[in-house]
């Protein structure tokens, strides 16, 4: 997917007519992706450009703030000085207040759109432990299940923790171990035990099912949101 850049509202030539044929390109695009229910990357994309949006619209020493990681320091004395260029100008920040307002609302309408699947989704998800489950949750596996597949995904999971804005934040990485076909034989606790054979690595390991009785797209859509739900349900019971 083609996306837009950082800064594509305030880039080039500022016209609303001209941003606005950037826009629905874009959206027509994510839209495609949601009609056919694949939501990742998409909608953390949206996401991503409707608070840049808004965090430029909201604080006028956004350049500074959101972009460090991404832009070098010659770039952002660039875009500083464009920035500044624009409130001089008063029809200029006119004209781009114009496209930020009407982006912003076009965004959001897109967004409602991927968010209904994902709640849809997520309250779908039921999630079990399979056996007893140490106190050290921060890395185990899990067993996606939906009703369309022929097939138990196991995928291992690490946890990690981080700080933004004095808050704390959790955020899980996952690998594919392997799939085990849906019978009587393979049962949760029956490819838990063949998990602690032959890995190793991890001798009493968390483990979990997570059921969807959907059928959307795995990676797109029911594994990103079932990570998500994990995370939640982790932290909701060791607190």
């Amino acid at each position: 997917m083609k996306s837009l850049s950082e800064t594509w509202f305030a880039e080039g030539y500022i016209d609303f007519e001209l941003k606005k044929y950037t826009l629905l390109a874009y959206l027509k695009e994510i839209n495609k992706y949601f009609n056919e229910s694949k939501l990742y990357p998409q909608l953390s994309d949206i996401i991503f450009h409707f608070n840049n949006l808004i965090a430029f619209r909201e604080n006028k020493k956004f350049l500074q703030e959101h972009f460090p990681k991404k832009l070098t320091g010659i770039q952002m004395e660039k875009l500083q000085i464009l920035y500044e260029q624009m409130i001089e100008d008063d029809e200029l920040m006119q004209e781009l207040e114009d496209i930020i307002n009407y982006s912003a609302g076009e965004m959001k309408g897109t967004i409602n759109n991927g968010v209904e699947i994902y709640e849809m989704v997520e309250d779908k998800i039921i999630i079990n432990p399979i056996g007893i489950i140490p106190l050290d949750t921060k890395e185990g596996y899990f067993f996606l299940n939906t009703t369309s597949q022929t097939q138990t995904l196991v995928y291992h999971y690490r946890l990690s923790f981080f700080e933004k804005h004095d808050e704390k934040y959790r955020s899980m990485k996952t690998a594919y171990v392997n799939s085990w076909d849906k019978n009587f034989i393979n049962t949760f606790e029956s490819i838990k035990s063949e998990l602690i054979k032959y890995r190793h690595q991890l001798p009493n390991p968390a483990v979990y099912s997570i059921q969807i009785e959907l059928g959307f797209p795995v990676e797109e859509t029911l594994l990103p949101v079932a990570k998500r739900s994990l995370v939640k349900f982790i932290a909701a019971t060791a607190a």
